[in-house]
């Protein structure tokens, strides 16, 4: 949790695409300023030209995937980051559309948050490093050719991966893509890293979980593969070559609430079965 002096400057984000989601954060932060909080609106796809003072919040508008692209914006600055559920697709996201403005006035009454890990990701020989808050992602290159993968960790040998895809996933992801490929379901709370193959071929189908704190390296074999970070691809990779994952030096801080615990949240999103 966190702790220390509260502050009063939100920052309101919502995909261009999106007119519902940026009406809504124009009418929050009219309501929000009328109550004397300092708040703001920005484009998702702008918020490169944002800038935010220390222990700001930022208030994301949308679906699972507006939620990790502001997410990466707020943890460059190290503010705390609250979910808005706008999308249909939520499993990461906190606070329904009728409470906005009661879920960022308690946020800024407190300096609560909880810490979630994050991905480090070096592609190939570039020195620039990559963030991610759910997955990096080795795929098929060209329909129809599995992506060969060999796999380590810490330096250590562990398994070649002949698949669709291969994924080193955070607890947070742990629902999503890795979900998906049959991985496990893991308490978001937990400092894992999990490496899932996806449809492999004669080899072990079960995911790894390895701590946090490790270093792990996949190495394209035989044919070129895909990186895809949290969704969006991030270039290409050549037989040789390798991305490397390790944990950010700073977490994600996320704003949630009692209610948004793994147990709700398996049951408000995976329907109990489907039933």
């Amino acid at each position: 949790m966190g702790g220390g002096d509260t502050v009063n400057y939100v920052l309101l984000t919502a995909a261009a695409e999106r007119p519902d989601a940026l009406a809504r954060a124009h009418e929050t932060a009219d309501e929000l300023r009328r109550r004397d909080v300092n708040a703001h609106v920005s484009e998702l796809e702008r918020l490169g030209e944002a800038e935010l003072p220390d222990d700001a919040l930022v208030v994301s508008l949308g679906g699972d995937g507006t939620f990790l692209r502001a997410a990466r914006f707020a943890h460059r600055y190290g503010a705390r980051i609250l979910p808005v559920h706008l999308g249909r697709v939520g499993f990461l996201l906190n606070v329904p559309s009728d409470e906005i403005t009661t879920a960022v006035e308690a946020a800024l009454s407190s300096s609560e948050s909880v810490n979630r890990l994050a991905l480090s990701i070096c592609v190939g020989a570039d020195p620039a490093t990559h963030f991610a808050l759910n997955e990096v992602v080795l795929e098929r290159y060209e329909a129809g050719r599995m992506v060969r993968v060999l796999t380590s960790v810490d330096g250590e040998e562990y398994l070649t991966y002949t698949a669709d895809s291969v994924m080193v996933a955070t607890a947070t992801g742990s629902t999503a893509y890795n979900f998906s490929a049959g991985g496990p379901v893991v308490d978001p709370s937990l400092d894992v890293l999990i490496l899932t193959p996806v449809a492999p071929h004669f080899t072990i189908d079960r995911s790894i979980v390895v701590s946090g704190e490790r270093v792990v390296r996949l190495l394209v074999t035989d044919r070129p593969a895909n990186v895809v970070i949290d969704g969006r691809l991030a270039g290409a990779l050549t037989p040789g070559q390798e991305v490397t994952v390790t944990r950010q030096p700073e977490p994600v801080r996320v704003v949630y609430s009692s209610t948004f615990e793994l147990g709700h949240r398996l049951r408000s999103n995976l329907r109990e079965g489907h039933a």
